[in-house]
């Protein structure tokens, strides 16, 4: 009887970060389409990532005070690991929006599947072992990517550095992920995600500032666009936590594949874009690749985190406390 409830909570758990993951994947698939519209509406990248993200920061501090004053307690090493990979996401934010300027909503949308992949590499740099399967993906993936930026179309050298902007924006936000798995370890979805957050926000606006340029008068269009696009972030931010705390990285970043057929069909009703034939392979490719990534750990278990020394210094502490 035990066994069952307890199979029965097991499964629940997991629905439960299903649709977490899907919901979030709907709201992410926004993302490019809004950044496009804000662009249109003649808002920078880097005034973008700042505004979306700061709105989006404190829109979930005003529903926290509200409704989760508790979550808002945090140990200030937890504290410390939230705002570090909100950090890194906030980086990983400045090189989307930057090559999302670039190249086309259905491109960057494909692109940006491959910080799935990524999630994969790095798992595998902590200790995954590398297979046949491994070396197949990576294959499929790079043919894909290099398919959907079909640089022989194109003589305009600003697309290819959006190009590599986005695949570089995938690899910090794959190390995002894995980051954000070994947190939710010991911190709650719901409290990391505000500090993660926070952290971004602190992130993207400092670089806003150290640019030295002006802030450009924004329409209304342009409010529009990065209010929706903050709200967006900070739901989407908050149902991808809850569905990592329960299903880890690897498998809320295959669920994430629904984000990339959102932002295509957005971007063909809303903004007239198309792909070329060759483009459609990359990204059946990209998805061949990102689909191969989930025989490669077992049920998107992460390995544990590295070594900190912090952890050891904090456990010797305790050890001596209860002697």
């Amino acid at each position: 009887m035990h066994q069952e409830k307890r199979a029965t909570q097991e499964q629940r758990t997991r629905a439960l970060g299903i649709y977490s993951g899907l919901l979030s994947s709907f709201l992410l698939g926004w993302a490019p389409i809004l950044g496009k519209l804000a662009y249109q509406a003649a808002v920078a990248p880097m005034t973008l990532a700042a505004f979306r993200t700061v709105v989006a920061a404190l829109l979930l501090l005003f529903v926290y005070v509200l409704f989760w004053p508790r979550l808002l307690k945090l140990g200030w090493r937890d504290l410390i690991s939230c705002l570090l990979v909100g950090a890194i996401n906030g980086v990983g934010s400045l090189f989307y929006y930057s090559g999302l300027g670039r190249i086309d909503a259905s491109q960057a949308s494909l692109l940006s599947t491959l910080y799935a992949v990524w999630v994969v590499i790095f798992l595998g740099a902590s200790g995954q072992p590398i297979t046949r399967l491994t070396l197949l993906r990576l294959a499929a993936s790079l043919l894909g990517a290099a398919l959907v930026t079909a640089p022989w179309t194109s003589s305009d050298a600003s697309s290819y550095l959006g190009a590599m902007l986005m695949v570089a924006s995938a690899a910090i936000n794959g190390w995002y992920i894995v980051m954000g798995q070994w947190v939710l370890a010991d911190v709650p979805a719901r409290s990391a995600t505000l500090y993660i957050l926070t952290g971004m926000a602190v992130t993207v606006t400092i670089a806003r500032f150290a640019g030295n340029t002006p802030f450009e008068p924004i329409s209304m269009p342009g409010w529009q666009a990065i209010v929706t696009l903050g709200v967006t972030t900070a739901f989407s931010r908050l149902a991808m936590f809850f569905s990592m705390e329960r299903l880890g990285g690897v498998q809320t970043a295959i669920i994430s594949l629904l984000e990339m057929v959102v932002s295509l069909a957005l971007a063909r009703v809303l903004l007239g874009e198309t792909l070329s034939w060759a483009q459609w392979l990359g990204g059946i490719l990209l998805l061949a690749g990102t689909f191969l990534a989930r025989q490669d750990i077992n049920q998107g278990a992460a390995p544990p985190p590295p070594f900190n020394p912090m952890d050891e210094a904090r456990d010797t502490a305790q050890t001596s406390g209860d002697g």
